[in-house]
């Protein structure tokens, strides 16, 4: 093997070997920042609060990740109020949300067609496996 070819051969196995470490901080940079993502952006709370109303359902679905959601009737909204309210001019005023919590959902569960009121976080963004709202509920209790 001639000079030129030692040389040629030496540069090509330092290259791969800078390219490799550089490939291998990406993927780690691409890791860390995608933890980073799911733990401060998806966990930060926007909003903490409570609502009350008429809890009309609470259930337990999903494909992948089954959660507990609910729809908690907050009273109507005239659709028209130049007319006298009716059925054909009010609408139910819904409100969803999701329950990590499987104590908190028996506990809704019991209290289903009753007045409540429910005490959520709300989150920047929930991860699949907490709901599929952003409305959180850690706790109810009853009107």
């Amino acid at each position: 093997m001639s000079e030129f070819e030692q040389v040629v051969k030496e540069g090509t196995q330092n290259i791969g070997k800078r390219l490799r470490r550089l490939l291998m901080w990406a993927l780690l940079l691409v890791i860390v920042g995608f933890l980073g993502y799911i733990f401060l952006y998806c966990n930060f709370t926007v909003s903490k609060g409570t609502t009350s109303g008429t809890l009309t359902n609470i259930t337990y679905k999903g494909i992948l990740f089954k959660t507990h959601e609910g729809n908690l009737n907050t009273g109507t909204l005239n659709l028209n109020p130049n007319i006298a309210p009716d059925s054909k001019t009010q609408a139910m005023n819904g409100w969803n949300f999701s329950v990590p919590s499987a104590e908190v959902a028996e506990k809704l569960d019991a209290l289903q067609g009753q007045r409540v009121k429910l005490f959520y976080r709300k989150k920047m963004k929930a991860m699949p496996w907490q709901g599929k709202t952003d409305y959180l509920v850690y706790d109810v209790k009853k009107l």
